[in-house]
């Protein structure tokens, strides 16, 4: 029989009304549990690890981050997969980075949660939880079906540094415009065989600390200063994502790109990403956006928000050197980037 290991980390799925204040206030996972009396016949053993202080999804930080790392590594060999309860607000930036600070993993980490409290009488909560254990727990010829950190939301498996959320209202919360889905349930749970990350099985994980968060967010639009844009190249950091328009263009104004260069010969790193939500970053296809590409910019291509972020994070964790952490950006680590 499977095992699973359930990580409650706190967000909506876990809340309930309180009955003076009316506000939604965190409850232990026994109550849960108590909710979804299901779960006794998934036919999988249930190992669960509640946070000491569970935490709305709002104050995420790497610190816990490593603390998830560290949880999945000291369980990795005595189960079959996890399943991590965590709300949806954040849940695309710790995806994102749990899969790049997992390293050869051949085990299902599925994050899920929900919109309505698992109390609610109309919560997508059941669901959601229900079948992330499936997903969890689901394999062919003794190998796991989804070897991957994934987000499961709404009848849909995404994987977790290709999705994000994007509706706070409905129960379909999150999507993946640049990867297909890889998996989706109905009265079958269909798995995209093509679309899956396969895990040869062959390395020993390898749990990676997620050791920096030096990094700025610099976000253009028509008439941004060169106050502004100059405040955040000098702050005092390694790493800058850059969300730029359409296919990675920016104003040719010469300050800007002076700027931008000053900041690169400096030592820090820009990462290149659209604002646009499908599509990908090509550099030097026009003629706003060759000059970036010339002064050492790099390439973000198709990544999400949250995939740049976490994986820069990672990557100046791992070295101080700004061309090796270029590289590792631009290649496809863990399936978060698509080269055109």
């Amino acid at each position: 029989m499977n095992q699973i290991l359930i990580i409650y980390t706190g967000g909506t799925i876990g809340m309930m009304s309180d009955p003076v204040t009316k506000a939604l206030v965190p409850i232990n996972f026994e109550q849960i549990m108590d909710n979804v009396p299901e779960l006794e016949r998934l036919n999988c053993k249930i190992k669960v690890h509640s946070f000491d202080t569970v935490i709305d999804s709002s104050n995420m930080n790497p610190e816990i981050w490593n603390e998830l790392a560290r949880l999945i590594k000291k369980n990795y060999d005595s189960v079959d997969g996890f399943v991590v309860l965590h709300g949806s607000d954040t849940m695309a930036f710790s995806a994102s980075a749990l899969s790049f600070m997992l390293e050869n993993l051949d085990k299902p980490v599925i994050f899920t949660g929900s919109q309505l409290p698992i109390s609610a009488v109309r919560t997508d909560a059941k669901e959601n939880l229900m079948t992330a254990i499936e997903i969890a727990k689901a394999k062919k010829n003794d190998r796991a079906r989804v070897p991957e950190v994934c987000i499961y939301f709404d009848y849909k498996l995404f994987r977790g540094n290709r999705a994000f959320k994007y509706n706070s209202s409905k129960f379909e919360a999150f999507r993946s415009p640049n990867y297909p889905i890889l998996a989706e349930s109905g009265v079958h749970l269909r798995f995209s065989i093509n679309d899956i990350r396969q895990s040869q099985g062959e390395e020993p994980i390898i749990v990676h600390n997620m050791a920096a968060n030096d990094v700025a967010v610099l976000k253009l639009y028509p008439g941004i200063s060169p106050k502004v844009v100059e405040s955040i190249l000098t702050s005092d950091v390694r790493g800058i994502v850059m969300e730029t328009y359409g296919s990675g263009n920016t104003t040719t104004d010469d300050w800007f790109i002076d700027l931008l260069k000053n900041a690169i010969d400096s030592g820090k790193v820009i990462l290149d990403i659209s604002q646009c939500k499908v599509g990908t970053v090509e550099l030097g296809r026009y003629e706003t956006s060759k000059q970036l590409k010339d002064i050492g910019v790099t390439n973000g291509y198709d990544m999400t928000f949250e995939a740049a972020v976490t994986k820069i994070m990672y990557l100046l964790g791992q070295s101080n050197d700004p061309l090796q952490v270029k590289e590792w950006l631009e290649t496809d680590l863990r399936g978060e980037l698509t080269i055109s």
